[in-house]
């Protein structure tokens, strides 16, 4: 990897399996649309730019993002992941860097995760690295074909795999890493020979083969993180992940809770040392929990202020000024 790296994210798509007329990734995930939860997840990142690819309800897409620093790329007809990587061709002008692509639908990859992908990236001198993840059921996914040694092939989309390839459980995830001088030329030579009549992004796996450059996969340890929401039970799935990962990180801060499981503070809440939570309690907006606070069940407070060593009682609602 030489030169700058840059960041691709697809958020074209309608995602129908959402029974939606609403954009997919404008779908709410733990207080946010799930492709801020990516952005908000990229900042962590040294980035020299970071392109969005918008298309379906392109104007709310963009206005959700309008308090980050990126530019969009229009795709005006959704004709696969390859044409929309495309889209983003003029923002990435510089002959070298590497590109980071990964899909607005993933709000639940970690930065860690990506630096490393990264850097392995690097190490190896490759034209295009591709995360890949185990799922003991594969099924939607697309299947990573690999060698005796390893290397990647190709890989192939579920609806046009063969019975063997289904077989496989090394799956895509959808996330890449590709040298810039590479990647136009090789998306310039997909075509659309295939069960959707897309241009399909994977098709420069096979490309880069035949070319003889290094492909190499980074496996993903866990497959939680790369899950792709595309359904109602999903974006729940999603919603109780990052909930857990925000209710860990403030135990380990110094806060107690009795039942984390049933807790849910939004990112935007202070809460301060020794305090104690117990469980069916929802904290959100501009909430401030001071020191030593106890906040007994089935409280929801919103953009509340709580002085340090306070009692709440169970079944306390506040919003603002309002206390019922």
């Amino acid at each position: 990897m030489s030169g700058d790296v840059f960041a691709v994210v697809l958020a074209a798509g309608k995602g129908t399996r959402m029974k939606s007329d609403m954009a997919k990734v404008l779908h709410v995930v733990f207080f946010a649309p799930m492709v801020n939860h990516v952005i908000d997840m990229l900042q962590q990142i040294t980035l020299e730019k970071i392109v969005v690819v918008t298309g379906h309800q392109h104007k709310r897409v963009e206005e959700s993002l309008s308090h980050y620093d990126v530019v969009f790329a229009r795709q005006k007809e959704q004709l696969g992941t390859g044409h929309a990587v495309l889209s983003a061709q003029p923002y990435l002008r510089s002959g070298k860097g590497t590109v980071l692509i990964l899909c607005g639908d993933t709000p639940l990859v970690k930065a860690e995760t990506l630096k490393s992908m990264l850097a392995e990236h690097e190490s190896k001198g490759a034209a295009l690295s591709v995360m890949t993840t185990i799922l003991s059921d594969p099924t939607n996914y697309g299947r990573v074909i690999t060698d005796d040694s390893g290397s990647v092939l190709k890989i192939v989309e579920e609806k046009d795999a063969s019975v063997d390839e289904r077989l496989v459980q090394e799956v895509n995830a959808g996330i890449y890493c590709v040298e810039l001088d590479f990647l136009f030329g090789a998306l310039q030579k997909v075509g659309t020979d295939n069960a959707q009549g897309e241009v399909y992004l994977t098709d420069i796996v096979q490309i880069a083969c035949n070319e003889g450059r290094q492909v190499t996969k980074f496996l993903c340890g866990d497959p939680l993180e790369i899950t792709g929401v595309n359904s109602r039970v999903e974006l729940a799935v999603a919603h109780k992940i990052l909930q857990q990962r925000r209710n860990r990180d403030l135990m380990l801060q110094g806060i107690s809770m009795y039942d984390p499981e049933t807790t849910c503070i939004e990112p935007s809440v202070s809460v301060g040392q020794d305090t104690l939570i117990y469980g069916n309690c929802h904290l959100s907006g501009a909430t401030t929990i001071g020191a030593g606070v106890t906040i007994e069940p089935f409280v929801n407070l919103h953009d509340r202020t709580i002085g340090d060593g306070c009692l709440v009682k169970s079944f306390t609602y506040a919003t603002g000024n309002h206390l019922a």
